[in-house]
């Protein structure tokens, strides 16, 4: 049993938005994709950090999910900038059960236990976000919420957003990992150039890793062995 992370899979296959249009790292990915995840078996559990379909609804990212859940192992999902297929926890659940994806959860306003390791985590904030200060209080709140949620446990925190990177600091999100006593923050977003930008290592008693595909040459990253 394994605790594996990855984020930004940007999966398309029934939308025509594929990512090997960017070249590089990302020619063929699905077929990385395919390879790398596969190693998981079915005890293990991956969080997947955002930005999974570029499907625009619940049913146009259908073949993106069954890709997903014919992967062993179960997927922990969170909200990523480009998911705009993202809905109510409820309506999700209720697609996941019609369609038979069983091995989908959702990390929203809610934690998840992995043993005595608590997985906790929300979108997060950009500075690049409009909506500006409603959208930004929404976050803290469900990251707080998820937090709450996990109790005296050892918390592991996952974002979309990098909380920070070069140049760039999102004070509130990371004084509310630090109140709660945050080892390690996941995230993604960043791609290409920005990884040169990416906080890799400890700041204010947090570690953080980016955790993004590209980044992690489409190979999920493994958290507790």
């Amino acid at each position: 049993m394994a605790l594996y992370g990855i984020g930004d899979l940007h999966l398309s296959l029934s939308v025509a938005k594929p990512m090997d249009v960017f070249g590089g790292v990302w020619d063929g990915y699905m077929e990385k994709l395919k390879q790398t995840l596969n190693v998981l078996q079915p005890e293990d559990t991956l969080v997947i950090a955002g930005d999974i379909s570029w499907g625009m609804s619940l049913e146009e990212a259908e073949a993106d999910f069954a890709f997903l859940d014919r992967i062993p192992g179960k997927k922990i999902l969170l909200k990523g900038n480009h998911d705009y297929w993202w809905s109510t926890a409820n309506k999700m659940n209720q697609f996941f059960a019609k369609n038979g994806f069983t091995s989908f959860e959702i990390l929203h306003n809610n934690c998840h236990f992995y043993g005595e390791t608590a997985i906790c985590g929300t979108r997060g904030w950009f500075y690049e976000e409009t909506g500006s200060d409603k959208v930004f209080h929404r976050e803290l709140m469900r990251l707080e919420t998820s937090l709450k949620a996990a109790g005296e446990r050892e918390k592991l925190c996952f974002l979309h957003y990098p909380p920070c990177y070069q140049g760039y600091t999102c004070e509130e999100i990371m004084r509310l990992m630090e109140t709660y006593g945050v080892k390690h923050c996941y995230y993604g977003h960043l791609h290409g150039g920005s990884h040169r930008l990416a906080i890799e290592g400890e700041v204010r008693g947090v570690c953080y890793h980016l955790i993004a595909a590209d980044y992690l040459q489409f190979a999920p990253v493994k958290i507790i062995p």
